[in-house]
């Protein structure tokens, strides 16, 4: 196979915009309907323990397992720990995964932020897929050390040329990222290559702000979607994007 779906979403912990419910059922309904391969989610509860108290339909376990059933196979990377709980990012793929690692970029201790980078074997593709979710941080000084530092870690994956695709939230609302992504790593913002700009992800009710992308390198983007409006807007504070890729 050479063309791939892959989404990226921050789900806000399975909670609907202001926190007025827990979504997670309609949430996984919802990414199943897109069908695809790949799928990168930021604020994924790996333990509340006051969620099963306060919901009535809260899945046991965690959310990436309950959003992954049998669809995928799924990873995990813990960021943040408090006193009833952790959350972070996951990966979910249809594919068999190699390797992972979860690496902390947090720019300071008071915000935990981790870099979870998969690999994948995909049946006919002579070199394995590397995946990578990030959720950045609010302050730009931050973010810019957080990209650096990424970057720094994917460039010998990038000097042989391997296929590589970064998604998340990077909280980048000026777009800094793709200036240092495309210099260092040689990718792609799947919006910015199919519609010529980004798209607006957040709020999810009236999206103004440019926070979530799917960069890639060694793909052609057939295309790229943000999915607005009902159910989206209604399963979290930030809105999905998709992308069709072509293996290059």
């Amino acid at each position: 196979m050479n063309r791939l779906r892959v989404v990226t979403l921050n789900i806000h912990k399975g909670l609907s915009q202001f926190n007025r419910r827990l979504v997670l059922h309609d949430l996984r309904d919802g990414l199943r309907g897109l069908e695809p391969d790949v799928v990168f989610l930021q604020e994924v509860q790996g333990l509340n323990q006051r969620f099963a108290l306060r919901y009535a339909m809260c899945p046991p376990g965690s959310q990436h397992e309950f959003l992954a059933g049998d669809h995928w196979q799924h990873v995990y990377g813990c960021n943040a720990v408090y006193d009833h709980g952790h959350h972070g990012n996951a990966i979910l793929s249809r594919f068999p995964f190699v390797s992972f690692s979860n690496t902390d970029v947090s720019d300071h201790r008071f915000e935990r932020r981790g870099m979870l980078h998969c690999v994948v074997s995909i049946p006919g593709w002579r070199r394995n897929l590397h995946l990578v979710c990030v959720h950045l941080s609010l302050h730009e000084r931050g973010r810019s050390r957080q990209i650096e530092a990424i970057s720094g870690r994917l460039e010998e994956l990038a000097t042989r040329d391997l296929p590589i695709i970064i998604a998340g939230d990077f909280n980048d609302w000026r777009h800094r990222a793709s200036a240092i992504l495309e210099r260092r790593l040689g990718m792609t913002e799947v919006s910015v290559a199919h519609h010529g700009r980004a798209m607006a992800t957040f709020p999810s009710m009236f999206p103004f702000l440019r926070l979530d992308r799917i960069y890639v390198r060694g793909f052609e983007v057939e295309s790229a979607k943000v999915h607005r409006g009902k159910p989206w807007s209604m399963l979290s504070d930030h809105l999905a994007v998709s992308a069709e890729l072509e293996r290059a």
